[in-house]
C-alpha cells in the first residue's frame, strides 16, 4: 500500500488506538502514539496528531489530555462504562439459555467495548464452565424467527417437544399453530406468549420449539389478546406453568414480606394480620408449581381462600407424604 494510502488510515488507526489502548488510568503519551502509528507504517509528526485529535473530538470522541508526568491522551467516556459492562457480562454468563460457547463469544465481544485494561478486569470475573447451560444454539434462530413474525404480525407453526429421560426429544403430535404476542423471559427461560384457537392465551418454551415457520396469515384480533396485560400474566403464572386463574388470599409470616414483594411486585398491598403476619390477595394460575411455592414456606404460609384451592394444596401434600408412608 502506498504511503499516501496509509496516511488515509491514520484517523481510523488513532480512533482504534484511543478506544482499545487508553482509559483514565492508562493515558497514551505522544511518544507512544507516534510509535504505534509507525508500527502500522503510518509516519506522523507531533503537530499532525494535535490536528487529528481535534478532528476526533469533533467526531464525538471524548479525548482528554492529562498534562504532567505520566500524562497523555485518553478516552474519558464510552458508550458503556466498566460497571455496565460487568453487569452485562454477569447477565450473559448466568443465562441458562445461552450455550457455553455462545456465552464466551458474547463476553469476548463485550470486552471489546472497553479498553484492553478493562477487558482484563472483565475476563477475571468470567466463570462459565460447569454452569447449567442450554446444549443447543437453535434458540437464537428461534428467537430471530419469532421477532420476524411479531414484526410482520404473522402467525407461526412449529413442532413442540419434551425431553425423554435419556435426553432425546419426544415430539408432541402434529404441528402447532399460534399467533405470537410477545417474548417473555421468566425463570431463566425464554417463552413465547401467544393466542391460539385451541387453548386461547398460552405460552411455549422457545428452546422446545422446532421448525418454526411463518404462516403469512395476520394474527387474529381477539378480545383475550386485546385485554392481555403481559406483566400481570407473567406474575400470575408460576414457572410459566399454566392453570386456572384464581384470586387467592394467602397469609404469610412477616419474615416473608420481601419474598412476596419480589414475586408479585413492590406495588402489592400487604395487609397486617396480627403482630406477626400479613394477608395478601393475588390472581394466580393455580398449578402444582404455585402450590409447591407455598409448600416451600412450611407453616409460615397458608392459603385462606378459596376453599377449592386450599383443598388442592392439601391433596398435593397428601400425595407427597404417601410416598414415604410404610
Amino acid at each position: 500500500m502506498a504511503k499516501s494510502d496509509r496516511q488515509k488510515l491514520k484517523l481510523l488507526a488513532l480512533r482504534d488506538y484511543f478506544t482499545q489502548q487508553t482509559d483514565e488510568n492508562h493515558p497514551a503519551p505522544m511518544a507512544a502514539i507516534l510509535s504505534h502509528l509507525a508500527s502500522l507504517g503510518i509516519p506522523a509528526e507531533r503537530k499532525s496528531i494535535y490536528d487529528d485529535v481535534a478532528l476526533l473530538r469533533d467526531y464525538g470522541m471524548d479525548l482528554v489530555l492529562r498534562k504532567g508526568k505520566n500524562g497523555g491522551y485518553f478516552l474519558a467516556s464510552r458508550d458503556f462504562e466498566l460497571p455496565e459492562l460487568k453487569l452485562l457480562v454477569d447477565a450473559v454468563q448466568s443465562s441458562r439459555f445461552l450455550t457455553e460457547r455462545k456465552s464466551i463469544q458474547l463476553i469476548g465481544k463485550l470486552e471489546r467495548l472497553g479498553s484492553a485494561w478493562e477487558a482484563g478486569s472483565l475476563r477475571r470475573q468470567v466463570v462459565v464452565s460447569g454452569r447449567v447451560k442450554n446444549m443447543s444454539e437453535s434458540i437464537y434462530y428461534n428467537v430471530d424467527r419469532i421477532h420476524e413474525a411479531l414484526a410482520a404480525n404473522s402467525g407461526v407453526t412449529f413442532r413442540y417437544f419434551d425431553y425423554a429421560p435419556d435426553g432425546s426429544r419426544s415430539y408432541r403430535e402434529g404441528r402447532r399453530e399460534a399467533d405470537p404476542i410477545a417474548l417473555c423471559w421468566a425463570d431463566e427461560n425464554y417463552y413465547l406468549i401467544s393466542d391460539t384457537v385451541s387453548h386461547g392465551i398460552t405460552h411455549y418454551r422457545v428452546d422446545k420449539m422446532d421448525r418454526i415457520a411463518l404462516t403469512g396469515k395476520p394474527c387474529r384480533d381477539t378480545p383475550e389478546r386485546r385485554s392481555l396485560r403481559l406483566t400481570d400474566y407473567a406474575r400470575s403464572v408460576f414457572s410459566m406453568y399454566g392453570g386456572e386463574i384464581e384470586n387467592v388470599r394467602m397469609r404469610f409470616h412477616n419474615s416473608l414480606a420481601g419474598v412476596v414483594l419480589d414475586r408479585f411486585g413492590h406495588d402489592s398491598i400487604l395487609t397486617p394480620d396480627g403482630p406477626e403476619h400479613f394477608t395478601f390477595t393475588a390472581a394466580v394460575a393455580v398449578s402444582p408449581m404455585f402450590l409447591s411455592w407455598i409448600a416451600g414456606f412450611g407453616a409460615r404460609a397458608k392459603i385462606l381462600f378459596p376453599d377449592s384451592v386450599a383443598a388442592q394444596y392439601q391433596a398435593l401434600l397428601r400425595e407427597s407424604l404417601a410416598q414415604y408412608e410404610k
